[in-house]
C-alpha cells in the first residue's frame, strides 16, 4: 500500500517528476478557466504540495497564498516560484482545517488532490475532518468568490471513477451538502517512452500499474481528474 504520508514528507522531487507529465493536453487548465477567469483574483490554496497550481494560477491572478501540510513539499513550489520570478505568492504550512487567513480575503478558494487523503486518514472521522476544510474554503471567500477541488477520478482506466468507495462517498458529500458541482476532465500522463512512464509513476501508483505499462509498452497513462465547484 503506497505511503502518501512518507511520500509528501521525503519524496517531493519524485512527486515533481511525476505530476508534470500530466495532463499534457491542458484539459484541467481549460476547465479552470471555464469556472473562474482568473485575472485580477487573490486566491487561497490548500495541499499546494510541490506547486504545479500555485505556478500556473501565480501569472495569472492578482495575488496567491498556497499553503501546504508538508514544509519539504513546499520547499520545491518555493524554489519554482523563486526561479520564475513571481513575486506575487507566499507560502505557509498550514492545515487545512485552519488557514491562517482573515475571513472574506480571496476571490477563489482552491484545493487539488489534498482533501480526499483524509478519507484513507480518517477512516472513521473523515466527514468533521474534510468539512472543516470545505468551511475554511467558504470562510476565506469574498461575496461572488469561488471554490475549486480537484480529485482523482481513476488512473489507467478506460473510464472515469472513484477508485474507492470511500472516496466516491466523500464525492457524494461534496455534492449532496455543500452544493458543489463535479465535472469530469481527462488529464492523461505523456511519458517519454514505458520505461520512464513506469519509473516515474512506481512510487505513487504500485508495481502492479507500473509493470503494466512497461508490458504493454504504453508511455501514455490515462487519468481521469474530477473538478468540484461552488460559487458563493
Amino acid at each position: 500500500m503506497t505511503d502518501f504520508h512518507q511520500i509528501y514528507a521525503a519524496q517531493a522531487d519524485a512527486y515533481e517528476a511525476m505530476v508534470a507529465a500530466e495532463d499534457y493536453q491542458g484539459n484541467l487548465w481549460r476547465a479552470l478557466e471555464g469556472v473562474r477567469p482568473l485575472g485580477g483574483l487573490d486566491v487561497i490554496e490548500l495541499g499546494a504540495g510541490t506547486g504545479r497550481l500555485t505556478l500556473y494560477l501565480a501569472p495569472r491572478v492578482r495575488s496567491i497564498s498556497a499553503f501546504d501540510q508538508s514544509a519539504h513539499m513546499l520547499s520545491v513550489t518555493e524554489a519554482k516560484l523563486h526561479a520564475a520570478g513571481l513575486t506575487n505568492a507566499r507560502t505557509g504550512v498550514a492545515d487545512n482545517g485552519a488557514l491562517p487567513v482573515p475571513s472574506a480575503s480571496a476571490d477563489l478558494a482552491i484545493a487539488g488532490w489534498s482533501l480526499g487523503h483524509s478519507c484513507g486518514w480518517f477512516p472513521e472521522t473523515w466527514r468533521e475532518v474534510i468539512g472543516q476544510a470545505v468551511g475554511e474554503m467558504l470562510r476565506v471567500l469574498r461575496p461572488g468568490g469561488t471554490a475549486i477541488i480537484f480529485e482523482t477520478l481513476g488512473t489507467g482506466t478506460d473510464r472515469p471513477g472513484a477508485p474507492t468507495a470511500g472516496l466516491e462517498a466523500y464525492y457524494q458529500f461534496l455534492e449532496t451538502t455543500y452544493g458543489f458541482t463535479r465535472t469530469v476532465i481527462p488529464t492523461d500522463y505523456q511519458f517519454a517512452s514505458p520505461e520512464d512512464a513506469a519509473a516515474k509513476t512506481r512510487f505513487f501508483f504500485g508495481d502492479t500499474l507500473a509493470d503494466r505499462l512497461i508490458a504493454e509498452g504504453r508511455s501514455l497513462l490515462p487519468e481521469w481528474t474530477g473538478m468540484w465547484h461552488k460559487h458563493r
